[in-house]
């Protein structure tokens, strides 16, 4: 029998943002699978499936998606030009800022080689030994007076487990632009932390309390300095 177009749109449509899967991009951990603009704008802020809630990666969840390109190719055969609506809006996009349209990509033939077999290289990201903390810092507010400062876009953020809490307000600092006259506290479970304190030494003391899906969790707030006042 004839399958109708609407007995398949719930399996071709992104749960993001409601429309048909452009560029289907696949989390590896769970397979869910969404647009890839909409996936990667939601990693920005959070480190779960939008779906199913799923740990993509603790620090990192763009590792774990992969594009989808069969998939894409059913999306664009289902629905009606909307392959070329897609290119359409693409190179009016580029042309309206004077930007030169990026050409498709090409695959190149492998070549076939008869002497030893080549070493197949890893995957680009893999991360550092050396980085063995992941951390989520939790903002918990500012006190009135602390200045204007910018929200942390990231909050999941893996670092050597030698870093020190002083490493971690001034990472806080840079990213948030905060005035130097604003404090900030750093705390971890009921303890607030000193700036001498290594992260390793922290998880250590406090134990698995302070973690959270196999990150530390610090929270952080700002305050006036006294010596401001």
């Amino acid at each position: 029998r004839m399958i109708n177009l609407a007995e398949l749109t719930p399996y071709i449509l992104c749960s993001i943002c409601k429309g048909y899967f452009i560029d289907a991009t696949t989390i590896t951990e769970c397979l869910h699978t969404f647009c890839k603009s909409c996936i990667v704008r939601h990693f920005y802020y959070s480190n779960r499936c939008p779906k199913c809630n799923i740990v993509v990666h603790q620090t990192q969840p763009l590792y774990n998606i992969r594009l989808d390109r069969q998939l894409q190719d059913i999306v664009y055969k289902l629905v009606v030009n909307l392959e070329e609506r897609e290119k359409k809006q693409m190179h009016d996009f580029y042309k309206e800022r004077g930007l030169e349209v990026p050409k498709p990509a090409v695959p190149q033939p492998v070549p076939v080689s008869r002497g030893r077999p080549r070493k197949v290289l890893g995957s680009v990201f893999r991360i550092p030994p050396e980085l063995d903390i992941s951390i989520l810092l939790e903002f918990i507010g500012a006190n009135e007076g602390t200045g204007n400062f910018k929200p942390l876009e990231k909050k999941f953020v893996r670092v050597s487990g030698e870093a020190t809490v002083g490493h971690v307000e001034k990472f806080l600092r840079r990213k948030m632009d905060l005035d130097p006259t604003c404090q900030v506290d750093i705390i971890c479970g009921d303890h607030l932390l000193e700036h001498y304190q290594t992260l390793r030494e922290i998880r250590q003391a406090i134990g698995e309390s302070a973690v959270q899906d196999g990150l530390l969790v610090l929270h952080y707030g700002l305050v006036v300095s006294p010596l401001t006042v």
